[in-house]
């Protein structure tokens, strides 16, 4: 197949530290590769990929200095479904934006959403629910009012993360530094399990963490290290005793969780969004109702055994299953297409995909 797969510009793929949609877009572009298709990514130009890269943006918006974010989306979309006539299909990864194109080209557009920002962007999603061709990244997180293509969990690759069996001795949190995740609460819980916590993240939340958060590090028992690259967060998911993820709101998916069983460490989280559909209570971690269930939790998380963690993201959530779901999608929606039109397949032709798009190179 000629897929086209439309990254975030909101940093690069695949990021640098933090970037969940950026890096489910890296990912499966990688997967698609591997597989023989004939992949684009439109994706920053500082990115990295296997694929053709097409860019109309140098670098994430989020990480260049005095980019405006609206011109940054409207050069990239732009640039991708200039391309459409050359793809089977394309694979969205930039939220509502993409889909305001979508009835200008005959390429069926394949959107994950990768949850919902706002309830005022759904009517977007509502108006082109007749043609699009949703994913959703949890059950939890399907929205009543659309129609979706399938569930698909997101899957990692789990080469890039190292079990190790043996509990550490610090409690970790991994996230946005932001009070829906929790990021005060898990200094609570390590205080009062008398363990010392690791907080890594990006702030994305600068009163919060100004007021709840650093005037509570130490750099002993609460220490903040910063956003991590993947090296980094391989090293400290590992070494801990459990990823604290206690959560306040519905969170569709939440990687660093899978990342954390992959190296065997367990979670410890609150029931809330998709965190039932990953987690397995009392096997790869603890769904928790307060803090005090937390702490209680602490307790006895060195009792899971650290392979089952393991072996549920062997099972559930790799790159490898993702992709595959993925594709499964993708062929049954562009088999239908053809079906309609009347069209016959036929086998992938070089391309030579330049301007536009200010930025355009082979992968590498």
């Amino acid at each position: 197949m000629r897929i086209g797969v439309i990254a975030s510009v909101a940093h690069r793929s695949p990021p640098y530290n933090y970037g969940p949609w950026e890096q489910i877009a890296s990912t499966l572009a990688e997967g698609f590769v591997a597989r023989g298709h004939d992949v684009t990514l439109f994706a920053t130009g500082d990115s990295e990929t296997s694929a053709q890269l097409v860019a109309a943006v140098p670098s994430g918006y989020e990480e260049t200095p005095g980019a405006d974010a609206k011109v940054f989306e409207a050069l990239h979309n732009s640039t991708a479904f200039a391309h459409a006539s050359e793809f089977d299909v394309f694979s969205n990864h930039f939220d509502f934006m993409p889909l305001t194109y979508s009835r200008l080209v005959s390429t069926p557009v394949v959107t994950t959403v990768h949850g919902f920002s706002s309830p005022e962007i759904v009517p977007v999603y509502r108006q082109f629910g007749d043609i699009a061709h949703y994913i959703a990244i949890s059950d939890a997180d399907r929205h009543p009012d659309l129609r979706y293509a399938d569930t698909i969990h997101h899957g990692i690759d789990v080469t890039r993360f190292t079990f190790r069996p043996e509990p550490g001795e610090y409690l970790l949190f991994l996230g946005r530094i932001h009070p829906d995740k929790g990021t005060h609460l898990a200094i609570e819980v390590a205080r009062r399990a008398g363990l010392p916590l690791i907080i890594a993240g990006v702030i994305q939340d600068s009163e919060y963490f100004r007021t709840m958060v650093e005037p509570q590090t130490t750099g002993t028992d609460v220490d903040y290290v910063g956003a991590v690259d993947p090296a980094q967060r391989d090293i400290l998911l590992g070494g801990a005793r459990a990823l604290l993820h206690l959560i306040g709101f519905a969170e569709p998916f939440g990687l660093s969780v899978i990342e954390s069983m992959a190296t065997g460490t367990p979670v410890i989280a609150t029931p809330l969004g998709s965190m039932p559909e990953i987690l397995r209570h009392g096997v790869t971690g603890y769904l928790v109702p307060d803090v005090e269930a937390a702490v209680e939790a602490v307790a006895k998380v060195g009792r899971l055994d650290r392979s089952a963690c393991r072996a549920d993201v062997d099972e559930h959530f790799t790159a490898d299953r993702m992709t595959d779901a993925y594709l499964t999608v993708f062929e049954r929606i562009a088999n239908s297409q053809a079906r309609s039109t009347g069209a016959t397949t036929t086998a992938p032709q070089p391309r030579s995909i330049g301007s536009p798009g200010l930025f355009s190179h082979a992968g590498m």
